[in-house]
């Protein structure tokens, strides 16, 4: 019994650690098609949102299942609860995703404001700390983690970075008003996956510790 109970919650972690790689690949597919104007990344993403609700359930019944049958204690139950708040943030990582390039074809009617104006890097630090969030949790090596709370921080700072650079934008030229606008929602959605992506380390810790750590 405690054998196949192992194997399945092995299992699960493979589940979860496909959905993280799944909302990852939006995240960076969205930014890629803003970057290049890039139709079928968009369609891609778009596509890629029932696929990723229909892991988030599977997931969640397979935890519930777990629980019912085994009643799992300590780090085997710490494991199933983790993975049930990770499948909650990966789905939001990819919903924003879906958001980000939902907003592309408006943006695709003229040349991007100042490059961008820190989009790109921003969206790079963030699937870094989704990438290493992953690690941790499935290696449950916690050194993968270490440093994220920088780049969180980071993180808020390219966003009001951004901000201030859109709101100058605007002020010189009100023709940018509506792609500034995008922009800032944009730089937004990637706060909160890099938010995301501290939860997920957060609930890493936990399963390995069994202590809770606020990561902020």
């Amino acid at each position: 019994m405690a054998e196949k109970f192992h194997a399945e919650l092995a299992s699960l972690k493979e589940d979860v650690l496909a959905m993280g790689c799944l909302a990852r690949d939006m995240l960076h597919r969205s930014a890629e098609a803003l970057r290049t104007r890039d139709a079928a990344l968009i369609e891609s993403v778009a596509r890629d949102k029932q696929r990723i609700a229909d892991q988030d359930h599977e997931i969640e019944q397979k935890c519930l299942r777990l629980i019912a049958l085994y009643q799992p204690m300590a780090k085997d139950l710490r494991t199933i609860a983790a993975s049930l708040k990770t499948i909650t943030y990966l789905y939001r990582i990819g919903r924003y995703g879906k958001d980000i390039a939902a907003v592309v074809p408006e943006l695709a009617d003229a040349p991007h404001a100042g490059g961008l104006i820190g989009i790109p890097r921003m969206a790079g630090i963030v699937e870094g700390m989704i990438a290493d969030a992953l690690v941790a949790f499935e290696r449950e090596d916690l050194t993968a983690i270490r440093g994220i709370e920088e780049r969180e921080e980071a993180v808020d700072a390219l966003r009001y970075s951004i901000l201030r650079e859109c709101l100058a934008c605007m002020t010189e030229n009100p023709e940018t008003i509506a792609r500034c606008t995008n922009y800032i929602m944009i730089a937004r959605y990637l706060e909160r996956c890099g938010d995301y992506a501290c939860k997920i380390a957060e609930k890493a810790h936990y399963m390995v510790t069994g202590e809770r750590v606020e990561i902020r």
